[in-house]
């Protein structure tokens, strides 16, 4: 589910921005939106080249969390969605045969099937079969 991280930049034992750095080094990629009630021009710069979503000086309005709490959710909704379909075409990828591997990487590279033939030793029409299974295990209507 999408999700964010509301950290305040002064935490009890450590600096919000260092947790920030600490979490982003695990590999943790939620969209994080600072508050605090003792930043700077500095800080706040800091914390958005970090990935920071939103950087919040208190006393802030209601509205102004919720707005930047909406537009993180909505930000990591897009990064869960674009997750989802690297996986999906990985699982593809994985699903084709060394030798489909092999066409595939021809076809991106912009070889015709003559040429892709020529260059693998095989007739051009098993570089077509090869192609055509290709497109079929990674649910291609067109190479782009």
């Amino acid at each position: 589910m999408p999700a964010c991280l509301v950290l305040d930049v002064r935490l009890r034992g450590v600096n919000g921005l260092a947790f920030h750095r600490d979490i982003i080094s695990e590999g943790i990629r939620l969209p994080v939106v600072f508050i605090t009630g003792h930043g700077d021009i500095e800080m706040s710069v800091k914390a958005m080249k970090d990935g920071a979503t939103d950087f919040l000086a208190k006393p802030f309005r209601d509205q102004d969390i919720l707005d930047a709490v909406s537009q993180a959710l909505t930000k990591d909704r897009a990064r869960l969605a674009s997750e989802a379909s690297h996986r999906t075409v990985r699982l593809l990828y994985d699903s084709l045969s060394m030798r489909e591997k092999e066409v595939l990487a021809y076809v991106m590279t912009g070889l015709l099937n003559k040429q892709i033939a020529a260059r693998m030793g095989l007739s051009e029409i098993t570089v077509k079969v090869h192609r055509g299974q290709v497109m079929r295990k990674m649910m291609a209507r067109s190479l782009p």
